[in-house]
């Protein structure tokens, strides 16, 4: 049987948090950066905003910002830097789907100290355009495809090991978030709903089609599609109601949808290429 530790004096810890001095170590910030994607025009867009003071002054980068120490947890940082950089309206912000990506600390990622970044992925229907907040000269969605990543390095200073940057040269490390974070909506689109939460409540197979390839950028078999996804318990639910208009050729109308209870796709919608892999 183990021995049991000897009970410490509560005094005793006090009076050692009391001489704690946390300037004895180098200091280290948190930040966090949101990469937000939405649909517009049926066509994937980034979030990027335009910052208004140094490091980058005039580069474009992903919204986020430092956390506020002792006041505010990850989650609700991500939410009040995407609020404040962009203004994105609270009742816009309730449609978001939030979830961290990954944390990046390389130590010359950001000129001024050594800053640990906490990545965010979110996820929405089309959004308003963005106004610029306090932090920010401008805000825009941008088209991913205008911002395609390419090999080589890119302005995270030298001796950081990221060589992921975009055509659109980035400020910070942001080509290799984006990067990440496209790897990620790409394989979640797979083996969870993750694709309606681009869509409105109600959709039609052919909407929830058009978010798969344009994510994966590749064209996808109307009828294979649609037989697989209805093939997925609780991916999707019929609402007993269909479009205003017919469908293209003078066809019925299509049937709307809405998502599921499902929280992952058994079987999975496997991307193309990689279901050929496997046969």
């Amino acid at each position: 049987m183990p021995s049991q530790s000897p009970r410490q004096d509560p005094l005793d810890e006090q009076a050692w948090l009391d001489a704690y001095d946390p300037h004895a170590f180098a200091p280290v910030a948190v930040t966090v950066d949101i990469v937000a994607l939405t649909l517009r025009q049926q066509q994937l867009h980034v979030l990027l905003v335009q910052r208004a003071a140094p490091p980058f002054q005039g580069s474009w980068a992903l919204p986020g910002g430092f956390v506020r120490a002792g006041q505010e947890d990850l989650d609700q940082a991500a939410a009040r830097e995407l609020a404040e950089e962009t203004a994105v309206d609270t009742a816009a912000l309730r449609r978001v789907h939030l979830e961290q990506l990954g944390s990046f600390g390389a130590p010359a990622r950001d000129p001024r100290m050594h800053v640990v970044s906490v990545a965010y992925l979110a996820f929405a229907p089309d959004l308003p355009t963005p106004r610029a907040g306090t932090d920010a000269a401008a805000a825009a969605w941008i088209p991913v495809s205008s911002l395609e990543p390419v090999a080589g390095p890119h302005r995270g200073g030298p001796g950081d090991p990221s060589t992921t940057r975009t055509r659109v040269d980035l400020a910070f490390d942001h080509g290799a978030l984006l990067t990440a974070a496209l790897d990620r909506a790409r394989s979640k689109l797979e083996y969870t709903p993750l694709a309606t939460a681009f869509l409105d409540r109600e959709f039609t197979i052919s909407d929830l089609r058009a978010v798969y390839e344009e994510i994966w950028g590749e064209k996808l078999h109307p009828g294979n599609f649609h037989r697989k996804v209805l093939s997925v318990p609780g991916f999707v639910e019929g609402t007993g109601r269909t479009t205003a208009h017919g469908g293209s050729r003078g066809g019925p109308r299509p049937r709307l949808y809405r998502r599921g209870d499902a929280r992952l796709l058994h079987p999975a919608l496997l991307r193309p290429d990689r279901e050929e892999a496997i046969r």
